[in-house]
């Protein structure tokens, strides 16, 4: 069997080889298109329809105690997760369990009442991408798959590169030529085997699913494992959810690149509502894109039901995926929360870098940037609410984009030692 072969049983017993409980609490894949359920395994397509799949769950009683007793990183969720019990005994590299920061010279900046900064620049490799990662791997674990691999804009390849080497297994990670230098180094630092792809990010994961189908063994993180890799970023909205008192915020901004991060937050949301670990209660969510690379809210303003595809040009490669999967989910959840999807160019994405370090000291990349840059727009056009409880996704560390600020912060000036030249431009320019 190839690694993106679709399942032929209906039978929702363990994949041959598979220990019991390997999963978790999850039961099953269920197809997002048509609903068809098919058993859990290496599979990312529906049968009936070639939908994707996600994972379904028969989730026992959970108490935030329960939870609140557990390790401080992303697998005091376990239960939640479809990871064994003892996950937190293997190697991974811990993510999660991320400060969320009470930003009140931000949200007086911008004329909120409460805004808050979910910050995963945190995350051992400095992005969300750790969370997914982790994921894939214990998945990838259990399922006897020896390479783990990615395309990638550059979070997911550092955190990919990573957790191999945490794990002490090979790693191979697929890059488009002109990704940031700082995110190549940082993949590259792991020993990872690295390849650069020439073309966009879209080329690059074409190229990736061409080679999962032929290799026996490799665990494609966002291919034919990506059921099980995108149930990571449901811990994002456990955090939120569980840091402000086990209550949901009234709305939310999330950076959107495949789109799988908002979608799967408001399934932690859902979830959290579900097993009566939150009190029920509506919620908006928004997306945020460059403009550069915006086929969702290009999408969303022309009320489309589905996503038409185009070239990325923005210095937010991070979120430039010109043909993103969960396109049409992310337009779902927008519209049913109530929410919407919007863009900012890149000078917008630049002076908002900007503003989150002035402001908070949290030196966000490219997507922290394009998140803050859609919150002001949509404070300024009367979609977001001033007086609610507003909570924006800070997803990466500005470390790995410095390319995108360097030519606009540096010294003030440049004085000779003396005490004389250093008065002489202070009284200048704090007058």
């Amino acid at each position: 069997m190839t690694a993106l072969a679709t399942p032929a049983a209906t039978s929702f017993e363990a994949p041959v080889g598979v220990r019991p409980g390997a999963f978790g609490n999850a039961t099953h894949l269920v197809c997002r298109a048509c609903g068809e359920k098919s058993p859990l395994g290496p599979f990312y397509a529906c049968l009936e329809c070639f939908g994707p799949l996600e994972v379904g769950y028969d989730f026992p009683a959970i108490t935030r105690a329960q939870i609140e007793a557990g390790p401080k990183s992303i697998w005091r969720y376990a239960p939640l997760l479809p990871v064994p019990t003892d996950i937190a005994s293997f190697r991974s590299t811990d993510p999660g369990y991320t400060r969320l920061l009470d930003a009140g010279n931000l949200a007086a900046d911008l004329g909120l009442r409460q805004l808050w900064v979910k910050d995963d620049s945190g995350n051992p490799t400095h992005s969300f991408k750790d969370r997914v990662v982790a994921v894939a791997l214990s998945a990838a674990r259990e399922l006897g798959l020896q390479v783990l691999a990615c395309p990638s804009t550059g979070n997911l390849a550092n955190a990919v590169a990573a957790a191999a080497a945490r794990a002490g297994i090979r790693s191979v990670v697929f890059v488009p030529e002109n990704l940031e230098q700082q995110k190549i180094i940082a993949s590259a630092v792991y020993d990872t085997t690295l390849v650069a792809v020439q073309g966009t990010y879209d080329d690059v994961n074409k190229l990736a699913s061409e080679i999962a189908a032929e290799e026996e063994g490799w665990a494609f993180v966002n291919v034919n494992v990506r059921p099980y890799y995108s149930e990571g970023s449901k811990t994002l909205a456990f955090e939120i959810a569980e840091q402000l008192g086990w209550r949901l915020p009234d709305q939310v901004v999330i950076p959107v690149a495949s789109g799988s991060q908002l979608t799967k937050i408001d399934k932690g949301f859902t979830e959290l509502i579900k097993l009566g670990l939150v009190a029920d209660k509506p919620y908006k969510i928004f997306g945020a894109q460059a403009t550069g690379c915006s086929p969702i809210a290009q999408a969303y303003r022309n009320d489309l039901d589905f996503v038409p595809p185009v070239k990325p040009d923005t210095i937010a490669k991070s979120l430039a995926i010109g043909n993103p999967a969960d396109g049409p989910y992310v337009l779902d959840v927008v519209r049913r929360t109530g929410g919407l999807i919007a863009d900012v160019d890149d000078d917008t994405v630049v002076r908002n870098i900007q503003r989150l370090a002035r402001t908070e000291g949290v030196f966000g990349e490219t997507a922290g940037g394009v998140t803050l840059g859609v919150t002001e727009k949509l404070i300024i056009d009367g979609h977001l609410d001033p007086s609610a409880e507003t909570v924006i996704i800070n997803s990466g560390d500005g470390l790995k984009t410095l390319d995108a600020v360097s030519g606009h912060v540096g010294p003030k000036t440049t004085i000779p030692p003396r005490y004389e030249a250093f008065t002489d431009f202070w009284k200048e320019y704090r007058g």
